[in-house]
């Protein structure tokens, strides 16, 4: 008898301690989650799921029947994360990655209903791939002509002849009657400015050129339509392209390069985007013989010479003996781009002068040297901009000097090499457009410019895409109200801007006059019917029934009740089995 109460007593208390170790370091192990676990359907809400054989309502009613009346939850995916809502698709993209990431921070089971057609299958995870279940409702097989892109100018003379480089195509399943041939129109407020006659490819996309006098638009902004009419396709949608161009009576800045020059490039480059003005460039590559700098077609020198006397800015870049004869008093650029002194020339901090608070917070020490500095002849009536020192030593020499002489203003430019701020990007790429900003506002004005608190990033948006708007002014970006007036009438809403200066605006398709009503800003903005979402794509993702429609979760000991339950037990039980016997 006292034997079995001494192996009893040891037993209670060997389970007891057992659980109680158990207890405290608190192993864990995963298991199969519960099937009562509500699942989470991702529905696929792009362009392409009420396109052209588009599975929409077949989607949505799947998605419905997939999430079950359990409480299942249903999101709808294209270019961003949405709750779901029964409106039609008018996402102009279809990225899963992100919704699949939220999803897997949510838990529990995941189904995917879409036309198969994602964009970003390649930058999925494979973890996060493998998981969920997949449902792929493609779109039938059709015939569709379209046009990809079209390459424009954005500001133009009424002198100027406008060249558009267009891209077009087919893809789908071509009949044996469709057409062979198509033609492209280009027109501007419902009047037709030139066509042209195209071969279609049996697959793939072409390119071909189209061109009209800028003198049959009107001053201003205008809407040009590209269009591809007679192909016969399935699909209308993306049949045509708009892009916005505007038009000046004459070029407002030109730009002479005797010789041409990486300088003379980056240069009128910049200065029409800063400027957002036409700017004209011609470039003698032989003495006497000027060609146009965007086409290299032969220039006569007296049309050079009307253009640079017409001019409200002329910037003379190279060889100042060929560029002597078209030196004037004001609005005038001199940018010698000699050699006379070589070597790695670094750009000091801007001195005392006009623009310096327009150079600030440039980061001076991170830009590249220019390769070159010629000699300036000393003016005391002249204002120093920069200063360069060879190799970081020695004493300064003006880099850049502003002359304002009874109101006839003038800049001229020491230094050879300034390209490679614009070509390195970043930093440099930033400094160089704010130095040929500062340069041309101070020539021009800044009514000239167009200047203003914003302008938009992109001024055409394919359909379900927002439009982009950046900060320009120079004080601290805030909420803007801004008036859009379009053929559907006018609309108000606000530019909001991030810690970067971008603002997001989502419009549905539609050529759009914008002002801010407490400012001068203005301009045309364009969301157009096309979108990649319109044309035949290939499936990229397979239907699979997924890893596990429930998942796994970890358990630890002390997520089991009955563990504490058993220790205590134990414990109770040989406390009053001692005190029964009369055990201490």
């Amino acid at each position: 008898m006292r034997g079995r109460l001494t192996l009893g007593l040891a037993l209670l208390r060997t389970v007891g301690l057992g659980t109680l170790g158990l207890l405290l370091f608190n192993p864990t192990r995963s298991r199969p989650a519960g099937a009562s676990a509500p699942p989470l359907v991702l529905l696929d809400a792009s362009l392409s799921m009420r396109g052209t054989n588009g599975p929409w309502h077949a989607a949505l009613d799947s998605a419905r029947r997939l999430a079950g009346p359990g409480g299942g939850a249903i999101w709808r995916f294209g270019d961003a994360v949405t709750a779901f809502d029964t409106s039609p698709p008018a996402a102009g993209a279809s990225r899963l990655a992100p919704a699949l990431a939220a999803a897997g921070a949510r838990g529990g089971p995941v189904v995917v209903v879409t036309d198969g057609a994602i964009d970003d299958t390649i930058d999925l995870p494979p973890d996060l791939r493998r998981r969920p279940r997949i449902v792929v409702l493609p779109r039938a097989p059709f015939f569709d002509a379209y046009v990809a892109a079209v390459d424009a100018p954005r500001r133009v003379s009424a002198a100027d002849t406008i060249r558009l480089r267009v891209a077009y195509g087919i893809a789908g399943v071509r009949a044996a009657i469709a057409a062979r041939t198509a033609t492209l129109t280009v027109s501007s407020g419902g009047r037709r400015l030139t066509a042209h006659d195209v071969a279609l490819p049996d697959s793939g996309s072409l390119t071909t050129e189209l061109e009209f006098p800028a003198v049959r638009l009107p001053a201003g902004w205008s809407a040009l339509e590209v269009r591809l009419e007679g192909a016969g396709d399935a699909e209308p949608r993306d049949d045509a392209r708009r892009v916005a161009i505007d038009v000046s009576p004459q070029p407002t800045v030109v730009v002479l390069g005797a010789p041409p020059d990486w300088e003379s490039r980056f240069f009128a480059k910049t200065i029409a985007d800063v400027a957002r003005v036409p700017v004209k460039v011609f470039i003698e590559t032989e003495p006497g013989r000027w060609r146009d700098g965007a086409t290299l077609a032969p220039v006569a020198g007296a049309a050079v010479v009307r253009a640079a006397a017409g001019a409200r800015l002329l910037a003379l870049l190279g060889d100042p003996r060929r560029l002597a004869a078209y030196r004037r008093r004001t609005g005038l650029i001199v940018w010698p781009l000699s050699a006379e002194r070589a070597g790695d020339w670094y750009v000091d901090p801007p001195p005392a002068s006009p623009l310096a608070g327009a150079l600030a917070g440039i980061a001076w020490d991170s830009l590249p040297p220019a390769a070159a500095l010629a000699d300036l002849p000393a003016d005391s009536g002249g204002v120093v901009l920069l200063t360069a020192r060879l190799a970081r030593r020695g004493s300064p020499r003006p880099l850049a000097v502003l002359h304002d002489s009874a109101g006839a203003r003038q800049v001229t430019i020491a230094a050879a090499g300034l390209w490679r701020w614009g070509f390195r990007g970043g930093a440099p790429g930033e400094a160089y457009r704010a130095f040929v900003a500062a340069v041309t506002d101070w020539l021009l004005g800044t009514s000239a410019l167009g200047a203003g608190r914003v302008e938009p990033l992109t001024t055409e948006a394919a359909n379900g895409t927002p439009l982009l708007w950046r900060w320009t002014g120079r004080d601290v970006p805030r909420p803007l109200p801004i008036v859009l007036e379009s053929l559907g009438g006018a609309r108000g809403d606000t530019l909001r801007f991030d810690a970067q200066g971008q603002a997001v605006l989502r419009l549905p398709p539609d050529a759009y006059r914008w002002r801010l009503p407490d400012g001068k800003e203005r301009g045309l903005v364009i969301v157009e019917e096309y979108s990649d979402e319109w044309r035949p794509a290939a499936v990229t993702v397979a239907p699979q029934a997924g890893e596990s429609s429930v998942g796994r979760v970890a358990v630890a000991a002390r997520d089991r009740w009955w563990l504490f339950a058993l220790a205590i037990a134990a414990f109770a039980g040989e406390w009053a089995w001692r005190r029964r016997q009369g055990l201490p």
